[in-house]
């Protein structure tokens, strides 16, 4: 079966600096794969890459069998691919229900209620806050902001980037719970995460980034078990 997501030998730069090396990596139907490294290995440059902010000077993107490479971002979350930003990135001035709906551009105005229901089904805390001005939440609350607005568009690959950053670890086991959740519901999941214990915990396989390059690929717990890993990522609390 061709994966839900194909990407090979990707080469990024900024400016004169080459960031991404000629990275090929998968992600199947079904799956959550994670992506885990240090800061500055290349894990936010892949996600921008993939989601169409970055452009690869070599290569190929493809979903779905569909070679993406040259579309515009915003066509890409019409094809089934939503990024969850580092950062979250929600918009601040409005309420937690329009930025929402924000994330349903892609999607007919009549579903849009029913999206809004399935969507405070997994975060009942965005219900209850459904008219705060989302500049008010607390971080956990807009992280949660940011998944459900990725969610409105109805993606077929759900990308997240550093999502337990900045949170307390009761917010973070939160955070992970959800993320199985969405799993458990069909939600096919690729995960940048610098805390590599959760992320492995969860995940059925993982790339490990170095610098640019992949530099070790494997089931989720080998990798949680492999000495390399556990002493550059596991054993500082996930490096």
């Amino acid at each position: 079966m061709e994966p839900i997501l194909k990407v090979e030998d990707i080469n990024v730069y900024y400016g004169s600096i080459h960031a991404i090396k000629g990275i090929s990596f998968y992600v199947n139907e079904g799956e959550i794969v994670t992506l885990i490294g240090a800061n500055g290995a290349g894990k936010t440059t892949t996600l921008q890459t993939v989601s169409g902010l970055l452009r690869s000077k070599t290569g190929s993107i493809s979903l779905q069998g569909e070679d993406i490479s040259n579309v515009p971002a915003h066509k890409r979350v019409a094809r089934g691919l939503a990024q969850v930003p580092e950062g979250r990135r929600i918009f601040l001035q409005m309420s937690v229900q329009e930025n929402l709906e924000m994330g349903a551009f892609t999607q007919s105005n009549s579903g849009i209620a029913k999206d809004l229901e399935r969507v405070f089904e997994y975060f009942p805390r965005l219900k209850e806050r459904r008219r705060q001005i989302a500049g008010t939440l607390s971080g956990g609350e807009q992280q949660m902001l940011a998944m459900g607005r990725a969610l409105m568009s109805h993606p077929r690959l759900l990308m997240l980037d550093e999502p337990s950053m900045g949170l307390a670890p009761i917010l973070v086991e939160q955070i992970f719970e959800i993320i199985q959740t969405l799993h458990k519901a069909g939600t096919t999941i690729l995960l940048v995460e610098q805390n590599a214990q959760a992320a492995l915990s969860i995940a059925d396989r993982g790339y490990v980034l170095e610098t640019g390059k992949i530099i070790l690929a494997d089931n989720a717990s080998a990798l949680l078990k492999n000495d390399a890993v556990q002493k550059a990522y596991l054993g500082g609390g996930g490096g």
